[in-house]
C-alpha cells in the first residue's frame, strides 16, 4: 500500500522535476501513437519506473498508478492528472480530451519547453543586475560604516575636508544614521515590484510595460500565452473558447488583457484586431499585425503556431540583449562606486598627511 507520505512526496517530485515530467509526456504520446491504449501505456511506464515492481514506491511509478486508478473511476485524463501537474499543463491536456490526446501531450512538451527557455532568459536578465545593485549597496554601506570613520577619527573633529574626501565623510554620516531606512526602502521597492508584476494591470501598467523589469515580465507572459493559444487552437479549440480557458487560469495581469480582448472578439473583431483595440501593445505591434492578417486566412492554426515559435526565438534573443545592457550598466555602476571610494580614500589620506605636517 502506498502511504499518504509517499503520495505527497511523489506529487512534489513530479511537479518539480519538469524535465522528466516532459519526458513522460513525450513517452506517453509515443506509446499512444503506436496503438497502445491509455491504460496499457500507463501500465508499461509504471513497470519501467518501478523497475518491474521491485521499487513500487518510486515517485514516478506512484504517479502512473494513481493516474490509472483515477481513470478506472471514470475520470477524463485531464481530471485524472489534475493536481499532479501544474494548472497550465492540465489546461492543455483538457483540450486533448476534445480532439487528440497525442497532440495535446506533444503540445504540453512544446509549450513547457518554450516557457522554460523564456523563463531562464528572464532570470538571467534580472538576477545578475539585481546582484550588482545589491553589491553596490553593500559597498556603500561598508565604506560608510567601517572604512571612513577610522580615518576621520585620526584627522580629528577640526579637519576641513574637500573634494571626494568630503563626499565620503557625508556618505559615512548618512550611512550610520539612515542605513536602515535605505535598506527598508530597497526591500520595499523589491516587494512592491514583485507584487505588481502579476497583479497590476490597466492603462498605466501598459506604459510601465516599456520599462524593466515590467517589460521583461510582459515578454515572458506573452510568449507563454501565445504558445498555449496556438497549441489549443491546433487541438481544435475555437479562439474564444481557448481565450476564455486561458483567462480563467491566468493571473490578474494577463486575465485583464485577455478578457478585454474577448470583449472585442465578441463584437466581431478577429484576434489581431481585438488585441490592437485593447491599446495594451500585447504582445507587441508586430505580432498584433501578423495575427490580424492571418486571422482572415486559411490555415490559421498553422500560421499561429509559426508565429508563436518565431516569437519565442525573437523573445529569447531580446531577453539576452536586455540582460547584456543591464549587466553592462550594473558593472559600470559598481566600477564607478569603487573608483569613487578609492580616489576618495586617497584624498582623505593626503589631506590627513597635509594636516599633520
Amino acid at each position: 500500500m502506498t502511504s499518504k507520505m509517499d503520495l505527497w512526496y511523489a506529487r512534489i517530485v513530479f511537479r518539480m522535476n519538469t524535465e522528466k515530467r516532459m519526458a513522460t509526456a513525450r513517452k506517453l504520446a509515443s506509446l499512444l501513437r503506436n496503438d497502445f491504449t491509455l491504460m496499457d501505456a500507463l501500465g508499461r511506464m509504471e513497470s519501467i519506473e518501478s523497475h518491474g515492481g521491485k521499487k513500487p514506491n518510486e515517485p514516478f511509478a506512484i504517479v502512473m498508478r494513481e493516474w490509472q486508478k483515477n481513470l478506472e473511476r471514470g475520470m477524463s485524463f485531464s481530471d485524472a492528472t489534475r493536481g499532479w501537474v501544474p494548472p497550465d499543463e492540465t489546461l492543455l491536456v483538457t483540450s486533448g480530451n476534445l480532439s487528440d490526446l497525442v497532440v495535446a501531450l506533444e503540445n504540453v512538451s512544446r509549450v513547457v519547453t518554450g516557457t522554460q527557455r523564456i523563463r531562464r532568459a528572464m532570470v538571467n536578465a534580472i538576477a545578475y543586475p539585481l546582484f550588482l545593485l545589491l553589491l553596490t549597496f553593500g559597498i556603500i554601506m561598508l565604506v560608510g560604516i567601517y572604512l571612513v570613520p577610522p580615518l576621520a577619527e585620526i584627522a580629528g573633529d577640526n579637519m576641513v575636508w574637500t573634494g571626494m574626501a568630503r563626499s565620503l565623510i557625508w556618505l559615512s554620516e548618512f550611512s550610520i544614521q539612515y542605513w536602515y531606512i535605505i535598506l527598508g526602502v530597497f526591500v520595499a521597492l523589491c516587494v512592491i515590484i514583485g507584487i505588481s508584476l502579476p497583479n497590476w494591470s490597466g492603462r498605466l501598467r501598459a506604459k510601465f510595460d516599456k520599462l524593466p523589469p515590467w517589460n521583461v515580465y510582459k515578454i515572458q507572459m506573452s510568449v507563454g500565452w501565445l504558445m498555449s493559444l496556438s497549441s489549443m487552437v491546433a487541438a481544435g479549440i475555437t479562439i474564444p473558447d481557448a481565450m476564455r480557458m486561458l483567462a480563467d487560469n491566468s493571473n490578474k495581469y494577463l486575465r485583464d488583457i485577455l478578457e478585454e480582448t474577448l470583449h472585442y472578439i465578441a463584437n466581431g473583431a478577429n484576434l489581431g484586431a481585438a488585441l490592437n483595440s485593447t491599446g495594451r501593445d500585447f504582445p507587441n505591434s508586430e505580432i498584433i499585425g501578423d495575427l490580424a492578417i492571418y486571422a482572415d486566412m486559411n490555415g490559421f492554426d498553422e500560421n499561429l503556431g509559426r508565429v508563436a515559435n518565431d516569437y519565442l526565438e525573437e523573445s529569447v534573443r531580446k531577453m539576452e540583449s536586455v540582460s547584456n545592457v543591464l549587466n553592462s550598466i550594473g558593472i559600470l555602476l559598481v566600477s564607478a562606486i569603487i573608483a569613487w571610494v578609492v580616489l576618495g580614500t586617497f584624498q582623505m589620506q593626503d589631506q590627513i598627511t597635509s594636516a599633520l605636517t
